[in-house]
């Protein structure tokens, strides 16, 4: 571009040295109708040319022009995605902010202020991480209250967010550019303070979920009461409670000793299934006592009972002929025992009631029962 201007400068020069070589300047007109051509004239205008050389090099002047105007002035922006533009025109901003793309605007008029719409994260803590210099990271301090008592409780969480790309305009007019620092710190702030204050130290622990939900129920319902709803909350998460350090050991002390309540309660109750479970063992013999005891008691009823029957059956089935013919086999072995050995004597009954009776003689000790 530069050689191009030099080029310029150097055609003019060779142009206006010529035509002073041709007619010493400027050229000079007759009057019309005077005879008097060597008289004095009045000054001419100068007979110049603005053909620059040629009709084609003054088209590519003119463009290279232009392009080195729009160069400079840049009369153009582009929006990225997950951006908004804010169009400035005379230092009042538009309503409706500029979508991603390109965008033609008027320069040193109108000026284009570009705004993250993406979701952004503030982290609460006492540590600084690692990431926490990344776009779209804030770091802050952790968020130090008191609790019901005046003791001071720390709380560190994670808050996700990011700009209402519908109202951008309208929270930058509102609040300005450090719209994070007005709204977000401010509520997320207070909602924490006024929410654990309503507790004692040694409950916040215990009641970590109810507190969590109580947090952000409390910032979505602040954020979602301002006009234009400039921002849109994506989650809120309680990462810690740090309680002082009395809080803690007192905390600790009252953890062990229902530990050791819990450890004397599971003895306690292991003690008193070992004696259910003895005292089940012990009813189950006694009981497997009482059936074996029970049974052998029906085995002998059943059988008195069985004979007793058979008695009464064989009793109903003697008659005086069947007796008699019982006799005369009974008098039938006392024959043939007669007849092996002579000395021994025979005892009859009469009427049969009892058994005949015989003695071997040989043998006074001995003595036989025939039936």
């Amino acid at each position: 571009m530069k050689q191009e201007r030099v080029l310029m400068a150097s055609d003019m020069n060779d142009y206006f040295n010529k035509k002073k070589s041709e007619g010493g300047g400027f050229n000079k007109q007759s009057n019309s109708g005077g005879g008097n051509s060597g008289g004095p004239k009045g000054p001419q205008m100068p007979n110049m040319d603005f053909n620059f050389g040629g009709g084609k090099a003054g088209i590519m002047y003119v463009i290279i022009g232009l392009v080195i105007l729009l160069v400079l002035a840049k009369p153009f922006t582009i929006i990225q995605e997950g951006e908004r533009g804010i169009l400035s025109t005379n230092g009042k901003y538009q309503e409706q902010a500029l979508l991603p793309g390109l965008h033609f605007i008027i320069p040193v008029i109108q000026k284009v202020y570009v705004v993250d719409t993406k979701v952004r994260i503030i982290n609460y803590a006492n540590r600084i991480e690692t990431n926490s210099n990344a776009s779209g990271i804030i770091t802050k301090p952790a968020i130090t209250v008191l609790d019901k008592r005046g003791l001071p409780v720390s709380i560190e969480l994670t808050v996700q967010y990011r700009l209402n790309a519908q109202y951008a305009a309208q929270t930058i007019s509102n609040w300005g550019f450090s719209w994070e620092d007005k709204i977000i710190n401010p509520v997320v702030r207070d909602v924490v303070r006024n929410v654990v204050g309503k507790y004692d130290a040694e409950s916040i622990p215990v009641l970590r979920n109810t507190i969590a939900a109580a947090i952000e129920e409390g910032i979505q319902k602040s954020i979602k009461s301002l006009k234009n709803s400039p921002v849109i909350l994506q989650s809120i998460q309680l990462r810690d409670i740090i309680l002082p350090a009395k809080v803690k050991d007192q905390i600790e002390r009252v953890q062990l000793a229902k530990q050791e309540v819990q450890r004397a309660e599971q003895e306690v109750q292991r003690a008193k299934q070992e004696a259910l479970k003895r005292e089940a063992e012990a009813r189950g013999v006694a009981q497997q006592a009482r059936i074996e005891a029970q049974g052998k008691a029906d085995a002998v009823t059943i059988e008195a009972q069985a004979n007793a029957k058979a008695n009464v059956l064989i009793a109903k089935s003697l008659t005086p002929k069947l007796l008699q013919l019982e006799q005369m086999k009974v008098q039938t072995k006392f024959n043939d025992a007669l007849r092996e050995n002579k000395d021994a004597k025979i005892f009859l009954t009469p009427g049969g009631s009892t058994p005949n009776i015989w003695v071997d003689m040989k043998d006074a000790k001995q003595r036989t029962t025939a039936k």
